[in-house]
């Protein structure tokens, strides 16, 4: 190899490092992979370039070049640290841990690592250990905020709110999501609860989950509350609409159950990931990504059914969201959702589940507020949660004219 091959390889190599600190994780892989035509195998440049793959949520191509430089450098825990990160993005926790666990035998004081070993033993339910890992990680460096949040959410699972909202604050305090970690506050104290879930917790929680949503949801937690809502919108009766809305559709859950009681059937949800589950099933006729707030504010379709099952429940104030299917709703037309119930009249109020629970009687004044006959608001459970059923209210309402 000449001086002039090299010195471009080398001048390549620097170029993507400066684009991987700058967040340009396209343009650094493009610099590395043309390092690596110029001068083939080289350690640096092979885990730079997985890096940058990892940092674009590349694992499966960040993972294979992350192979070929521990082949290089077995003893390379950067390397080594990079690989756990790719197999984690895909989903092979057990082998992150082990990852984790080589780097942390060489090098015990890296926190880094002890952060991300907690998140894969709480991504393999080992929620214990987990804790102290993150322990260790907050040892060598309380400044990590990542370590301050997952161990509040850890706490906040076990019932132990006080611990949960401390570790909360420390997250904040040290540069945490304030939007994120404030609604987690305010799931374990009880104050200050947002209107609606946020955004950035509600779409990547469900894209994530949308693997293995249905089978959690309907085997482990003996969800049926799409069932039980549409024997209630059907009430016995062989009715029929002319087009119907999942609202929060999900893996279209309701699908099945609506498409022989509409002519037309239209689904709408935050999750990308969620939406391709529920189009492979063949039963709806449009779903649209979005904000179904948004949605119902600015859609053209008219619908005369209207349908949210276990959808609410990620929304506290449904006052713009009701006005919202009013709005998409002919006269006539019927709303049928369900909503976790509160043991007492409040409004709403967000539980440590990070969910929304409503009142009766916030219900029965907000559905007359916008012109809905209140027919049917019946309690019945929803799922189980901890082999104990969740108490939830279903609604069927009528639009008046």
């Amino acid at each position: 190899m000449d001086d002039a091959t090299f010195e471009r390889a080398r001048a390549l190599f620097f170029e993507g490092n400066a684009l991987l600190q700058a967040g340009d994780w396209q343009a650094a892989e493009a610099r590395f992979e043309a390092s690596l035509a110029l001068v083939p195998g080289r350690a640096s440049t092979l885990l730079n370039l997985g890096a940058a793959r990892v940092a674009g949520g590349r694992h499966a191509a960040a993972l294979s070049v992350l192979e070929q430089a521990l082949e290089v450098a077995p003893a390379d825990l950067d390397a080594w640290s990079y690989k756990a990160a790719a197999l984690a993005g895909l989903g092979r926790h057990a082998e992150a841990l082990a990852c984790h666990d080589r780097v942390l035998g060489s090098a015990p004081e890296r926190a880094p690592n002890w952060l991300r070993r907690g998140q894969a033993l709480q991504a393999l339910e080992r929620p214990a250990e987990a804790l102290d890992a993150y322990a260790r990680a907050l040892t060598l460096d309380p400044t990590l905020a990542p370590a301050w949040s997952q161990r509040g959410d850890i706490l906040r699972d076990a019932g132990r709110l006080a611990e949960a909202a401390q570790a909360y604050e420390q997250a904040l305090a040290h540069g945490a999501d304030p939007v994120l970690n404030g609604y987690y506050m305010a799931a374990t104290t009880g104050r200050g609860a947002p209107p609606s879930a946020p955004l950035q917790y509600v779409e990547p929680f469900f894209d994530e989950y949308a693997d293995t949503f249905e089978q959690h949801l309907v085997d482990a937690l003996d969800y049926r509350a799409p069932q039980r809502l549409v024997e209630r919108l059907a009430g016995g009766a062989r009715h029929r609409w002319r087009s119907a809305l999942d609202l929060g559709c999900g893996t279209g859950l309701c699908g099945p159950l609506l498409r022989p009681l509409a002519d037309r059937l239209h689904g709408v949800d935050l999750s990308g990931r969620m939406l391709e589950r529920a189009r492979a099933r063949g039963v709806y006729d449009a779903l649209v990504q979005a904000e179904i707030g948004a949605h119902l504010a600015g859609s053209t379709e008219r619908h005369d059914l209207v349908v949210a099952a276990d959808v609410f429940i990620y929304i506290g104030d449904l006052d713009p969201v009701i006005a919202g299917a009013a709005r998409v709703l002919d006269a006539g037309g019927t709303l049928a959702f369900t909503v976790e119930a509160t043991a007492t009249a409040a409004t709403f109020q967000l539980l440590p589940s990070l969910r929304y629970a409503h009142g009766e009687d916030y219900l029965r004044a907000l559905g007359r507020s916008h012109g809905f006959d209140v027919s049917l608001l019946a309690r019945a459970p929803l799922r189980n949660d901890q082999g104990r059923p969740v108490e939830g209210l279903y609604a069927v309402w009528r639009r008046g004219a």
